[in-house]
């Protein structure tokens, strides 16, 4: 095998993993699981709602 032979393998092996992730990611399985951690941001700690982080003062 020559070292071209071998680079052009691994391209192939390569592409095929890139479109079997997008494939994967863009599948309707995946979109609730995906939905889900896209709103993880916003979400609210339950041990630290009405709690202050040290050094905030109360502006009400």
């Amino acid at each position: 095998m020559n070292i071209g032979l071998m680079q052009g393998l691994l391209t192939l092996l390569l592409m095929v993993l890139f479109i079997g992730i997008v494939v994967w990611a863009y599948s309707g399985r995946q979109k609730k699981r995906f939905d889900e951690a896209s709103m993880l941001p916003f979400a609210e700690d339950e041990g630290t709602q009405g709690k202050r982080r040290t050094g905030e003062k109360n502006h009400d």
